[in-house]
This record gives C-alpha cells, sequence and structure tokens, in this order.
C-alpha cells in the first residue's frame, strides 16, 4: 500500500520547467572558435616561406661520408634486408688497393645503392640496421613529382655533398690508419699525400668515378645466391610473384628495370610504364 501511494506521489508531481536560455547562449558554442581566432597561427606561405621540422623528422635518406670523403657504406646490404617494405637495393663490390679504386675503408663499398621512394613507409628500420651509420634520415621531405621513374633514387642522389677538407673517391686512405680508425674518429680530413694521389691520378680518378655512376660502363647482370641481381647498378623491384626469388625484404622480387631509373631494361628506352603501374593495382 505504501509503494502505491508513494508512486501516485510521483505521477502527480508536477513536470519541471525548462530552464530558460541564458543571454550568452547563443554565442557558447563559439567559444572555442573565438578564442582560436587570437592565437598565433602556424601556417606559412608555402613553398616561398617553409617553417622548420622537428630534428627528429624522418626525411630523404642520406648516405654519409668520412671526413676525407670515402664512404662509409660498405655494401652489407643489412639496410636492404631490414626494409619491411622491400624498397632499398644494394649491390656491393671489392674495393681494389691496386687500381686505386677504394671508396670506402672497409673491403667492400656499396657500388650500387637505390631506394625506391614509391615503396619507402619511413619507418627508419634501414638506418637502426646499418652497423656503420653510413645510412641516416635528413629533414627533407619534398619529394613529390609527376613522374613515377624520378622517385627511384640512385646512389649519386643519396650521397652526401663533400663537404670542406674531403676528396671525393676514389682515393686511398689515409697513410697508416686501417678501417677502425676511420670509426673511431682518427680522421679529420684529407690528407696532402691523398691530394697528390688525385691529381696524378686525375685521368683515372675521373674514369672511376665514371664507372661508379655511370650504368653503360658496367657489365651485364646476373642473379647471385642471395636473390639480389649483381652488375645492373639500378634496378626497382615490382609484384611479388609465387616463383620469383626472395628479396631482401622476405618476399620475392623481380627487376623492373636496369640501365637507370628512367631507362627501359636494354638502358636505352624509358621504363616500362605496365610495370611502374602494377604498383598502384596492388
Amino acid at each position: 500500500m505504501a509503494d502505491k501511494k508513494t508512486h501516485g506521489a510521483h505521477a502527480s508531481a508536477p513536470p519541471s520547467k525548462p530552464e530558460r536560455p541564458g543571454i550568452f547562449a547563443g554565442v557558447a558554442g563559439f567559444g572555442v572558435t573565438f578564442s582560436t581566432m587570437f592565437r598565433k597561427v602556424a601556417t606559412e606561405e608555402y613553398p616561398e616561406e617553409k617553417r622548420p621540422t622537428q630534428p627528429r623528422f624522418h626525411g630523404r635518406h642520406q648516405l654519409n661520408r668520412h671526413p676525407d670523403g670515402l664512404e662509409k657504406c660498405v655494401g652489407c646490404e643489412l639496410c636492404a634486408w631490414a626494409c619491411p617494405a622491400d624498397a632499398i637495393l644494394v649491390e656491393g663490390a671489392n674495393n681494389v688497393d691496386a687500381t686505386g679504386e677504394r671508396f670506402s675503408p672497409g673491403e667492400r663499398y656499396g657500388r650500387v645503392y637505390q631506394i625506391n621512394y614509391l615503396r619507402c613507409i619511413f619507418c627508419g628500420l634501414c638506418i637502426e640496421a646499418c652497423p656503420t651509420r653510413a645510412l641516416t634520415m635528413t629533414n627533407e621531405y619534398e619529394l613529390a613529382d609527376n613522374n613515377r621513374a624520378d622517385l627511384i633514387f640512385t646512389k649519386d642522389q643519396l650521397l652526401a655533398p663533400i663537404q670542406q677538407g674531403m676528396l671525393p673517391a676514389p682515393h686511398p686512405m689515409v697513410e697508416g690508419m686501417e678501417e677502425r680508425d676511420y670509426y673511431q674518429g682518427k680522421v679529420d680530413g684529407a690528407t696532402p699525400a691523398q691530394r697528390d694521389w688525385v691529381e696524378q691520378n686525375a685521368d683515372h680518378h675521373a674514369a672511376a668515378r665514371q664507372d661508379e655512376f655511370d650504368p653503360a660502363t658496367r657489365d651485364e647482370g646476373t642473379p647471385s645466391e642471395s636473390g639480389s641481381v649483381t652488375g645492373e647498378p639500378n634496378v626497382a623491384f615490382e609484384d611479388r610473384g609465387p616463383d620469383q626469388t626472395h628479396g631482401p625484404g622476405g618476399g620475392p622480387r623481380r627487376p623492373v628495370a636496369q640501365g637507370g631509373p628512367d631507362k627501359g631494361p636494354d638502358g636505352d628506352g624509358p621504363m616500362d610504364r605496365a610495370l611502374l603501374d602494377s604498383e598502384t593495382k596492388k
């Protein structure tokens, strides 16, 4: 009986009156908008004015040099194996002191180095895998292009520029120094003996550099045991298939083009557009 009375009392209670809107109710929703209007804007007149990036920003890659100009890359291919997107191609070669073709302090150097920015996800795993700190990431982020082939960067595009006190490779190591001395910071620049060697062997030095960056001067490539292609300076990789050899990324791969990012398999024609376009159809 008590429950029924209580229920009846609640049922007969008059409904509460709705609250009347305040004076500023109409503009209360614009509080965030008005407060933002008086803050300092973060926009710039891009591209005329560019806002600096944070130091930790992961941008375009760079192949670093030692203080005397020799390359830090030793062609170990660890960066290519660590890449989850299979975007890196490395082909190592031996340094030859007898002919002066020394590009790094180590036994080998990266003769071919290519990064396919159509695939790169800028994760930085290649940087962590590099044992010589040869590969780092810059703050450069303007990589857009109207040509897909131009987004396959080759070694000459990735190498750090020659700084003061450096000599462009190839040239001998600093006299009396070993490979570990370079990584211990005992080399602070090119020596007079290195400069004299470059001057005395100017023709051979120029020919070695031409062979380094000109795909037309290289031998025809053959598949290696690791599944990479040796002797092919500029190879991009296309869709994986069930019957293809495995590449550094852990998945099958096959060459798209040789002879340069804008060349066909023969080195004298445009890259096969069907192979490039297949990247977007996956």
